[in-house]
């Protein structure tokens, strides 16, 4: 078997409150990733997000964050000296952000934006850094590349603003994808279009996705793995082609939740929270 490309063990984040304490928001989590693709579902505060965002070290100061391990590539994260994980962010791992609008800078050209991603992470000049985000809107089955080059980011639509992130993070050839909701903020069509995009990249490339979702279907259909978190905590880890078969009563009651158009229900069911999910997992 391979040796897992990020490997987390009883992973806690705290955040501080006015009061001086602190208040807990991922607790106990344990899980790994390959070279796959893994989906990390849960309702909004489960801690999906923070946990990835503690794998690249970028949680604000204030916040308190330990593990027993945690790991990116034989790298020890939480020892890591600071240039290290400015080696790591970018060029090894890359994030994908929930909207475009908010993560490009609407005073930069694409083509500037891209390049300055490819030429932290590569040696070459002006022109090499050019061709490169050129090629890599290619990648991103951009139409009109070279007109998408000059253009500001709210030239754009939110479909192709997520391309263009997606090209940035790819710029350094990462080992790794942290793509947190990255199809929110798009309509259907446009979601499985990126979707497919993502997949086709990842599986081309070789790299390790970690995709964080409210979306269980879409989730089910695209990863390998599904972890379903709730309160800062792991509920169960399963195979996503085996997600309707979920045995833990958090998982079903999302499940539950959901309207079906093959199943005509008067109301939909609400989920039945049991204090016993937050009691510490073994």
């Amino acid at each position: 078997m391979n040796k897992p490309l990020v490997e987390i063990q009883n992973l806690r984040v705290d955040f501080p409150t006015a009061s001086g304490s602190f208040n807990p928001a991922v607790r106990g989590v344990s899980m790994s990733l390959g070279r796959e693709k893994l989906g990390i579902v849960g309702e909004s505060g489960s801690g999906k997000s923070v946990t990835g965002r503690a794998l690249m070290r970028l949680l604000p100061e204030p916040a308190r964050v330990r593990a027993d391990k945690l790991v990116f590539d034989g790298i020890d994260v939480l020892a890591a000296r600071e240039r290290q994980m400015r080696r790591l962010r970018g060029g090894r791992i890359g994030l994908i952000l929930q909207d475009p609008k908010y993560s490009l800078n609407p005073v930069m050209t694409i083509g500037h934006q891209i390049a300055e991603a490819w030429g932290t992470h590569n040696k070459g000049g002006r022109r090499e850094a050019r061709e490169a985000a050129l090629n890599l809107l290619e990648q991103v089955r951009i139409r009109d590349p070279k007109r998408v080059l000059d253009a500001y980011p709210h030239e754009v639509s939110g479909g192709m603003g997520q391309r263009v992130m997606i090209a940035m993070m790819l710029a350094p050839n990462p080992d790794m994808l942290i793509a947190d909701e990255p199809t929110s903020a798009l309509d259907a069509s446009v979601q499985a279009e990126i979707l497919k995009l993502i997949e086709d990249l990842v599986s081309a490339r070789g790299m390790g996705l970690m995709l964080i979702s409210h979306d269980l279907p879409l989730v089910a259909r695209f990863c390998d793995r599904v972890v379903v978190m709730y309160a800062g905590q792991v509920m169960e880890t399963l195979p996503a082609r085996d997600l309707h078969r979920a045995e833990h009563p958090y998982t079903r009651g999302l499940l539950d939740c959901m309207p079906a158009l093959s199943q005509k229900r008067a109301r939909l069911p609400v989920l039945t929270r049991d204090p016993k999910w937050l009691e510490p997992r073994t």
